[in-house]
């Protein structure tokens, strides 16, 4: 697809038949098409799926991605509608029309993939059906003008921070889902990290032992917008930054911590009373690595970061690959240590033993002249609202402190005050939360380090 004009919303999927074929197995005909305004640029992509023995329109998807390449978005138009026609019947067999010849040709086998941002989604695209249950075939782009219109126009509701809509309404009946969008490679590449179970320190520099954030009082709970509900537990939706949901567009939360300083590797708490050091030399490397994993899925729509340098520097490592700004929310900051600040678990034990023990048994208890976590939790919360207020049904990067990632894990999953015990989160790590219109969250990815490797 040919570079067109602007964007900046998310996707949708409208299922418009049943499409039942003459015989089996199933055929399906995958119309797919992707584009960059300025390459890299605002980025959507259009999928059409159609019955393979009548050509009845089956589904039509489309979704804004934010800042990438035309090939980045050529990729995931192709996976959306690979996974919109699996989800209508996994035991189809399909042929997938694109203008795309890098995609047709390297997924055909014929073309090697030597860019490190392709292999992830060629990876990504080949896992969705079988092997031989997929061909692949170039049409000229006269011929794919059905999909290459659902990109713009995708990418048109992206530039107006709209959702894009389909135009053919869904019928009345049941019908199967669609996806609307495709699984961050990472996180189709594999399974999240597993958490241990020690509480033990963790590789936190923050808070090498401190439990979690207690959940939001009923003062807190009362400025709450219906998002993340302390406790509220559903059963989870499809998997995938930015798939579709019964009750509408999720908004997204990508939440990554910052890099390594200094002190990381050090295990000593660094929080926002104390020094505010800068990124590592490893630390930067791991934030430019992060940037390029998040510009190769393309959904980022919008930067947030903690107000410390090491956020800041990661976080502007991101934007500046995808194109976008970074705004700063105060509530993202790190927990204030107070005097425990550059000191490392053992040297506070030493010193502070009393004090310590009872920052671990209650999560109101702070360090002295420092913050307790259930004053933290309280303000993350605040700010959680204010974010899912403003990027409501989009997908959003926010760059904090490992405190305030965990509390919001926490409370998505209705989780106690101990379950930060059970919680590693590495430095330059990645998380997901789907926040539904029903109250209710979803975590979808946990401490995934894929892209650091």
């Amino acid at each position: 697809m040919s570079s067109g004009t602007g964007g900046t919303g998310t996707g949708g999927t409208s299922v418009t038949g049943s499409g039942v074929g003459a015989g089996r197995p199933r055929r399906f005909l995958i119309e797919a098409d992707g584009g960059s305004r300025g390459n890299p640029g605002p980025a959507g992509y259009g999928s059409v799926v159609r019955d393979g023995d009548t050509g009845e329109l089956l589904v039509e998807t489309a979704e804004f991605l934010g800042r990438c390449t035309n090939n980045v978005a050529e990729y995931r138009g192709l996976i959306a509608g690979l996974r919109a026609a699996h989800d209508l019947d996994p035991e189809a067999e399909v042929e997938v029309r694109m203008d795309s010849k890098l995609v047709v040709e390297q997924m055909s086998g014929r073309w090697q993939i030597k860019h490190p941002d392709m292999k992830p989604l060629a990876a990504e695209a080949r896992g969705i059906f079988p092997a031989g249950r997929v061909r692949y075939r170039w049409i000229p782009r006269e011929q794919n003008k059905h999909a290459d219109r659902l990109a713009n126009e995708a990418m048109d509701a992206g530039k107006a921070g709209r959702t894009w809509e389909p135009r053919v309404q869904p019928p009345a009946e049941p019908r199967a889902a669609a996806a609307t969008g495709a699984a961050p490679a990472a996180e189709a590449a594999s399974a999240p990290s597993a958490a241990p179970t020690s509480p033990a320190a963790s590789t936190s520099p923050a808070a090498p032992t401190s439990p979690a954030a207690t959940a939001p009082s009923a003062a807190e709970g009362a400025v709450a917008v219906p998002a993340a509900v302390p406790g509220a537990v559903t059963a989870a939706p499809p998997a995938g930054w930015g798939r579709a949901a019964d009750l509408g567009t999720p908004t997204t939360f990508v939440l990554l911590r910052h890099g390594e300083t200094a002190l990381t590797p050090q295990k000593r708490f660094s929080g926002s009373g104390g020094d505010d050091p800068e990124l590592s030399e490893r630390g930067r490397a791991q934030a430019e690595s992060a940037a390029r994993a998040l510009a190769a899925r393309g959904t980022i729509q919008a930067v947030v970061s903690s107000p410390l340098r090491r956020c800041r520097q990661t976080a502007q490592a991101v934007a500046d690959r995808l194109g976008l700004e970074v705004r700063v929310d105060e509530g993202l900051r790190e927990t204030d240590f107070g005097t425990w600040e550059g000191l490392t678990f053992a040297e506070v034990m030493e010193r502070d033993p009393d004090a310590l023990q009872a920052w671990l048994a209650s999560p109101d208890a702070a360090p002295p002249g420092g913050e307790s976590f259930t004053e933290v939790a309280r303000r993350v919360a605040v700010s959680r609202d204010k974010l899912l207020a403003r990027y409501a049904g989009r997908t959003v990067l926010v760059v904090s402190h490992v405190t305030p990632v965990k509390t919001l894990v926490r409370l998505a999953l209705g989780a106690p005050a101990e379950s930060l015990f059970r919680m590693e989160l590495s430095a330059a790590s990645l998380c997901a939360i789907q926040y539904y219109a029903d109250g209710n969250a979803s975590l979808r990815l946990f401490n995934d380090t894929s892209h650091l490797r």
